[in-house]
């Protein structure tokens, strides 16, 4: 008599809820790729790091003597440089996620072909989808630390609350990786970038980067109010400088919503591009 055996058992509740074309819980697998690859290429993470360093410094010894006070997060007048700090972390949080989301998976994708050989193992899209985004997640962790380290060394934090801007600088990475990786599986060519630094520039110039929300108009602060960037510089003001509102919540839920879709979102259109 010939016995059957049993498939083995999915250990784990989204192996347990998806289908098992979808996710085989192999994420981790792709971080550690990622890791692998940039521990040859450690001047590309430095670079990342430096940037806002950089931007930090240059306030701080430059703009920062000019522009000496402007109003915080409730009203009453801070140092220029301390309210500037956290939305270059803000930004370079972004920026890093984007970049890691979309020149590189563009690479992978179209060129490299590294997903089509991905998926002929038993990794599913969501596993590709969350890899990715873990890796751009762990990226801006590391900047944060040094961003952290400096700031706090030139006294631009005012609170012990400041150190939960590390995962809120995960949460930023999530929110941007997760939707750059679902906008650049429409891209089919590299000068369609373009696009995208038509949208990041004026959104890092305007989204009270470098000055308060109330040098708006009432119908352009709504504008702001819808940018992404903003919720992200807002709940980084606000762990900063210790002055916590209720505000901060609406942040974190426009942040962990825009996380959702875009992984959602990026997941179905990898499982298009590849598995059809």
């Amino acid at each position: 008599m010939v016995s059957v055996q049993a498939p083995p058992r999915r250990v784990g509740l989204l192996l347990r809820v998806l289908p098992p074309g979808l996710y085989a819980g192999r994420a981790r697998t792709l971080v550690e790729r990622a890791v692998m690859v940039y521990a040859g290429n450690r001047l590309i993470l430095l670079s990342g790091a430096a940037e806002p360093l950089l931007y930090l410094l240059a306030f701080q010894l430059g703009f920062g003597r000019l522009v000496t006070e402007v109003a915080g997060p409730d009203g009453r007048p801070m140092s220029y440089v301390a309210f500037v700090a956290p939305a270059l972390l803000a930004t370079s949080a972004m920026n890093g996620a984007i970049f890691e989301a979309t020149y590189n998976l563009f690479f992978k994708l179209r060129y490299a072909k590294l997903y089509d050989a991905m998926l002929a193992t038993p990794i599913g899209p969501l596993d590709v989808a969350m890899g990715e985004i873990g890796w751009a997640m762990t990226r801006g962790g590391l900047y944060a630390v040094a961003f952290l380290v400096v700031a706090a060394a030139m006294g631009l934090l005012a609170s012990w609350w400041a150190l939960l801007m590390i995962p809120a600088v995960l949460l930023v990475g999530l929110a941007f990786s997760a939707i750059g990786m679902a906008l650049v599986t429409f891209l089919r060519s590299t000068a369609q970038f373009d696009y995208i630094q038509l949208v990041l520039t004026p959104m890092f110039l305007f989204a009270t980067t470098f000055f308060p929300l109330s040098v708006y108009s009432e119908p352009l602060q709504w504008v702001v109010r819808c940018l992404p960037l903003y919720h992200a510089i807002e709940l980084m003001r606000g762990l900063a400088t210790g002055i916590l509102s209720g505000s901060m919540l609406v942040n974190l839920a426009y942040l962990l919503a825009l996380g959702a879709v875009g992984l959602w979102a990026s997941t179905r259109r990898i499982a298009k591009l590849l598995l059809t």
